[in-house]
């Protein structure tokens, strides 16, 4: 998995990880690989490189010197010259870099104003310069995080850097990894920032962040015992029940349907309307209709006025749940059974009784309020889709394209949520792999492109498959 650390742990083991070094050599490595990641730069041409207080300048301006050995211009812009690293800069100009007053016209520029240790926010000339680069759009390099971004909670201030790509040093850092900060990394709001490793690994405690990867297929073998027994039948691999739609969104309930089927679970039951149950048997005849035992339900997908007696009806069977759509409007103020939300982000503020936008802007706070406020798992749909647990690692979901905000999508991911669930996972296991899941079944349904629910789920099996083997490709969106 990818792992974010918090500032004040990064800072614990980089002393520590120093402490055991030559002086200097901890900026040594990672100026070192900075300029090896900054390659893009063609010789002959001019980069500005801004330059702030400390080791977030110091390793840019080491750096400069190994660009200006491979023929590249430096122009060193320094916010203050009292405070800029002393051996840092006499070395930059020896080499052969120029300091001048302010950007102009640069193709290429390097932000390396503040790093980690840095309050949110911009302002004076690094405001001003940081409004040259969304002004004049030179290709932008962060040197660690992008200026002014609030480096732990991964929100966005006022003014701060917008880069076309992060170079980030020892363990990526939550605003690298969380929305809305990520977007800020690169213009590009898939992208993830280049790592450096500088040998920090054995220094870092357990991750604040951490997201799943294509090669991160065992998790599977990890979560569900019966992959590795080749006697394992319908019930070993458990029952999923489907609590969903309504007259007035009855394609909610075949979405639901079509994600659990193409799940863990070995079996599917639906309870809801008649005439809509025949119609799903019709088309799904996998699908059982009516009441049984299951091990999970999925309740609150396009469901009516009912959906506050289905939410009842499953807590008091209880089977672990996942709770959706309408069904949240209903939850009790605590679960006694391992339950899962599935909000967006709409549907967290009106729960937690706030604005849209503000859960927007913040995601990873209301996301935790939320989990801690209901002892559960919460799963925040968005951009970077995050699932907390309180006393767990919080996982963002780096999978998917902005093709993936799609009418039914959700009911997919909740029916896939609750078949894993069903099948043995945990709340945040269930919620954290079905959002990866589907997320890639979105990019390989249609890469690039655009996608209906219908054929996310069309995509999920073969994504499964190829996660388990270990055989599935980058399912990041990479577009310009």
């Amino acid at each position: 998995m990818l792992t974010a650390h918090r500032v004040a742990d990064i800072r614990a083991a980089e002393e520590a990880l120093a402490a055991t070094l030559p002086e200097g050599e901890l900026m040594r490595r990672a100026s070192v690989g900075l300029a090896d990641r900054l390659g893009h730069i063609p010789a002959g041409e001019v980069a500005v490189v801004l330059v702030g207080p400390g080791n977030n300048g110091g390793d840019a301006l080491y750096a400069a010197a190994h660009l200006l050995d491979r023929g590249v211009r430096i122009d060193l812009c320094l916010l203050d010259r009292t405070t800029v690293h002393a051996d840092g800069l006499a070395t930059a100009l020896a080499a052969g870099a120029q300091v001048v007053a302010a950007p102009g016209d640069q193709r290429h520029c390097i932000d390396a104003l503040f790093g980690i240790g840095a309050r949110p926010g911009l302002t004076g000339r690094a405001a001003e310069w940081a409004e040259w680069i969304a002004g004049t759009r030179p290709r932008t390099v962060a040197v660690d995080v992008p200026s002014g971004v609030d480096v732990d909670g991964a929100t966005l201030p006022t003014v701060h850097v917008m880069a076309d790509a992060t170079i980030t040093f020892g363990t990526y850092k939550n605003a690298l990894l969380v929305s809305p900060a990520a977007g800020a990394a690169g213009w590009n709001a898939t992208a993830i920032a280049e790592l450096v490793d500088i040998g920090l690994a054995p220094h870092l405690p357990a991750p604040s962040v951490e997201a799943i990867e294509p090669s991160d297929g065992h998790l599977l073998l990890d979560t569900f015992d019966w992959l590795r027994n080749p006697t394992s039948h319908k019930y070993s691999r458990g029952v999923v029940g489907i609590a969903a739609g309504s007259q007035q969104y009855a394609g909610a309930a075949h979405l639901c349907v079509a994600g659990a089927l193409t799940g863990m679970a070995g079996m599917v039951r639906f309870v809801g309307d008649p005439e809509l149950a025949r119609r799903i048997v019709d088309r799904a005849p996998e699908v059982v209709a009516g009441h049984g035992r299951v091990q999970a339900w999925v309740v609150g997908p396009g469901s009516g006025d009912d959906a506050e007696q289905q939410l009842a009806a499953a807590l008091e069977d209880g089977s672990a749940l996942v709770v959706d759509a309408s069904a949240l409007q209903h939850v009790p103020d605590s679960f006694d059974v391992p339950a899962l939300l599935t909000p967006h982000a709409g549907e967290l503020a009106e729960m937690l009784g706030t604005r849209r936008d503000s859960v927007e802007a913040d995601p990873l706070s209301h996301a935790t309020e939320a989990a801690e406020r209901w002892g559960t798992t919460v799963l925040l749909k968005g951009a970077r889709t995050l699932v907390v647990t309180p006393g767990r690692t919080t996982r963002v979901n780096l999978t998917g394209s902005p093709w993936l905000g799609t009418a039914g999508a959700g009911d997919v991911l909740a029916g896939l949520a609750g078949s894993l669930l069903a099948s043995g996972a945990d709340p945040h296991d269930a919620g954290s792999i079905a959002a990866f899941l589907h997320g890639a079944a979105s990019v390989r349904a249609n890469r690039g492109g655009p996608v209906t629910a219908s054929a996310v789920a069309a995509a999920l099996p073969g994504t499964l498959a190829a996660f388990h083997d270990g055989q599935l490709d980058d399912v990041r969106d990479w577009r310009s």
